[in-house]
């Protein structure tokens, strides 16, 4: 599928997403300042959090809870030297889970994921207008 959106349509996307949800993974790849971070937060609002939710640039790795209990992961891998790195912190373990993980940056652990994923591509394509390839 793809979504064509302003800003301001953000929570209408993020619906749409969830509805399509089949795997507990969504990866999200695009260039600094796509839009994933913005996107994620407003998928873990639309879940049921009220978390406060911001970019796990320095810690990796952030966990939410939804008002029903439900873990929500959400990663940022930016800084991520090397998969040895990824095992050290856990990661693995975290990818077994059925909660819920939302991963920005996934590229740095290619040989870690499995194929029951879903794939989000951002692209900037105007003044904030953002492409949406959700596979």
């Amino acid at each position: 599928m793809e979504y064509t959106y302003a800003l301001d349509q953000i929570d209408e996307v993020a619906e749409a997403l969830i509805k399509n949800l089949k795997f507990s993974t969504i990866l999200f790849y695009g260039d600094l300042g796509a839009g994933k971070t913005t996107l994620i937060k407003t998928l873990v609002k639309r879940l049921g959090s009220a978390d406060n939710v911001s970019s796990p640039t320095f810690s990796l790795i952030n966990e939410y809870k939804t008002d029903a209990g439900a873990s929500i992961f959400h990663l940022d891998l930016y800084r991520l030297k090397d998969e040895n790195e990824a095992y050290d912190i856990g990661i693995e373990e975290l990818l077994e889970t059925d909660s819920l993980k939302l991963i920005e940056w996934p590229q740095k652990i290619n040989s870690l994921l499995d194929d029951e994923v879903h794939s989000a591509r951002i692209f900037s394509t105007k003044d904030n207008v953002r492409t949406l390839e959700f596979l």
